[in-house]
């Protein structure tokens, strides 16, 4: 079996329910597999609702480690529109040149780190430093600042052998709190100052609302783009025909990018929260139940996709929901998208071929559903051209 290959556990559940069930800290999930059934629950915000108790639309919850509502994720409309469109400029700032050009530069240099290596852990020594230190590009703040995050490891709210640990999560909120006051005595082109100068409907943001929306900003692509960013790896090394092809045909980057997000979902599912006694999929779900968007299940809808269980670089048409769907689509999409896409452009330019050594697969345990996500770790050879 290939070592990249991620497998579709919901399959049979798909095609034969349309849903599934999981516990989840004794609060338990109905898991909507289908796309079409994921899309229209997705937009039924009335319904289904994200303006819950904070933590409790996350699976696995969050309620007992935050108090803090992410923002304008765990918002609903009208007030979430109000919300996203004063933040959504600052996120979109990955299209513009300059920003493309620095971000070239980081994963052009963490590439030619790893080229003169004889072994990488490509989750510690490759894609964390990526995703850190991207990010401070999109916080605009100092470079530096990226070996702080480094040093927290993958997950923010997660250590080795726990679903959630509070105390590693207290240590982001701590740092959250610094930076925000920080920015109060010393303003800045960053973030935090931009949001501590805002208005919405014609009030100042609080601190827990500049808070809430980092908290989404430093959680929601973390763990994300390293998985996008090793199984993409992982895939290239067995595959290096796919990595001739996007050097000879640059163009077919940005379906590749597509492809490889709707193949990985790096995030398996998000959650709702229903208000009122209704069905899916033809199951009764009860009022103030939980039902999640399984993104992984949807993806992978054959009714949709024509081969979904392989990769396909230049799929013709591509309507997968792994950046989400819906008004609560994924702000850092733009964000993660031109890291995808400059990481292959820029492993096509320099690597001849990637030779797996040694991995340990990362498997979510999701009751009746075991599903991999990508790699505790991996380690390779980079070969250059």
């Amino acid at each position: 079996m290939e070592k990249s290959k991620l497998s579709d556990p919901f399959e049979e559940a798909r095609i034969n329910k349309g849903y599934g069930k999981m516990n989840d800290q004794d609060d338990p999930v109905t898991m909507i597999l289908r796309l079409k059934d994921v899309r229209k629950c997705a937009h039924n915000w009335k319904v289904f609702q994200s303006e819950a108790e904070p933590g409790r639309i996350v699976v696995p919850s969050e309620v007992n480690i935050r108090d803090t509502r992410q923002i304008p994720f765990e918002v609903d409309p009208p007030l979430h529109k109000s919300y996203r469109s004063l933040i959504e400029p600052w996120f979109k700032r990955p299209l513009q040149p300059e920003y493309q050009e620095k971000l070239t530069a980081q994963i052009e240099e963490i590439i030619d780190e790893v080229i003169v290596k004889d072994s990488v852990e490509v989750i510690e020594d490759f894609s964390l430093k990526l995703q850190s230190r991207a990010l401070t590009l999109l916080l605009n703040i100092p470079f530096e600042e990226s070996e702080i995050w480094i040093s927290w490891g993958t997950h923010v709210f997660r250590s080795e052998g726990e679903a959630l640990d509070g105390d590693k999560a207290n240590i982001l909120y701590d740092y959250i709190d610094k930076q925000i006051y920080k920015a109060i005595e010393n303003p800045g082109d960053d973030l935090y100052s931009m949001l501590l100068t805002s208005e919405v409907n014609g009030k100042k943001l609080t601190h827990e609302e500049i808070k809430g929306i980092i908290i989404l900003t430093f959680a929601g692509g973390r763990d994300t783009v390293i998985n996008a960013v090793t199984n993409s790896i992982a895939y290239l090394a067995e595959h290096p025909e796919s990595l001739e092809s996007l050097r000879s045909n640059p163009d077919m980057i940005s379906k590749a990018v597509e492809e490889f997000i709707r193949y990985f979902s790096p995030l398996t599912q998000m959650g709702r929260v229903v208000t009122e006694d209704t069905q899916v999929c033809e199951h009764v779900v009860k009022a103030d139940s939980r039902i999640s968007l399984c993104w992984a299940s949807a993806n992978r809808d054959a009714s949709v996709f024509e081969n979904p269980n392989e990769i396909v670089l230049d799929r013709k048409i591509n309507p997968h929901v792994g950046f989400g769907f819906s008004h609560h689509n994924c702000l850092g999409a733009t964000h993660a998208r031109q890291i995808m896409n400059i990481l292959l452009t820029s492993l096509a330019k320099k690597i001849k071929s990637i030779d797996i050594i040694d991995y340990k697969e990362n498997i979510e345990d999701l009751d009746q559903f075991k599903r991999k996500v990508g790699y505790d770790s991996i380690s390779v050879n980079f070969n250059a051209l």
